[in-house]
């Protein structure tokens, strides 16, 4: 079985498409993806699909979804295989668990791949850091779990994929510029800032490429809207090591580099809009 999460929910048998069209049993499929290889407790079910006041038919509306997800499953398997509808989406004590049988997740191979760029980056291999990181967001083709309505626990994993993605990219951004590739970064940070207009290191990986690229008026005004957007939105200032590059640009230093925005300081730096 092959997963995909990141965009909209993609899940294939043999190659052919099981995800449903109803609301509720994509629900249940997205969550069980997500966990595949692992139990799903009824009860996390029962809360992502009916919160904290689940209906006293909800087991056996759940048991209906689940059926349903196994006819999809049973019509893709070949016929005469070794494996059934019911070895693939299992009913285990407590819940249910999705068995991947050594088929594709795009979620884990971001998770693994991140991981990898991520130690890259920590010991100096910013070439390899730059190549896995870039890998592994080349791995998402829209926002998390696009087409699946979200309850509680779908959530909070859409929530925390997003946020591994962003410091993957904040990470890999990193990387490229240390490696001298600041003019190629302008146009993608110029819609990153857009799109995040407070995130700090965003901002200051932005001025630093356009300080590098001797534009450096455009990185002052750059650091101006920051901080006129973290006043009206967060009633916040800039960090002091965005104050630090700010004072480094005015005073045109030749050694600026990314010291002046630590490496790997996202969760230091970033204020997330």
């Amino acid at each position: 079985m092959d997963i995909a999460v990141l965009g909209a929910l993609d899940v294939r048998e043999h190659g052919t498409p099981v995800t449903p069209t109803a609301p509720k049993t994509r629900q249940v499929l997205a969550l069980l993806a997500l966990h595949a290889n692992q139990v799903v407790p009824v009860a996390s079910l029962f809360e992502e699909l009916w919160g904290r006041t689940p209906p006293r038919s909800a087991r056996t509306t759940l048991q209906t979804y689940v059926l349903q997800l196994r006819e999809l499953i049973e019509a893709a398997l070949p016929a005469g295989g070794p494996r059934t509808a019911k070895d693939v989406l299992t009913t285990l004590p407590g819940g249910y668990l999705l068995d991947l049988a050594g088929g594709r997740s795009d979620v884990r191979e971001f998770e693994h791949r991140t991981a990898r760029g991520h130690r890259a980056m920590d010991v100096g291999d910013h070439s390899g850091a730059a190549r896995e990181l870039r890998g592994a967001l080349a791995l998402w083709t829209g926002a998390a779990l696009a087409d699946v309505q979200t309850g509680p626990q779908l959530e909070t994993h859409r929530r925390r994929l997003e946020e591994i993605r962003l410091y993957a990219l904040d990470r890999r951004i990193e990387a490229d510029l240390r490696l001298g590739r600041h003019r190629e970064l302008l146009a993608e940070l110029t819609v990153l800032v857009l799109r995040h207009r407070t995130h700090e290191n965003l901002h200051g990986q932005f001025m630093l490429a356009l300080h590098r690229s001797g534009r450096r008026g455009e990185a002052l005004e750059v650091y101006r809207r920051l901080r006129n957007a973290l006043h009206r939105e967060l009633g916040a200032e800039p960090s002091v090591a965005l104050r630090r590059l700010q004072r480094s640009i005015l005073a045109a230093a030749p050694a600026l580099t990314l010291h002046h925005v630590p490496a790997g300081a996202a969760e230091q730096l970033s204020r997330q809009g």
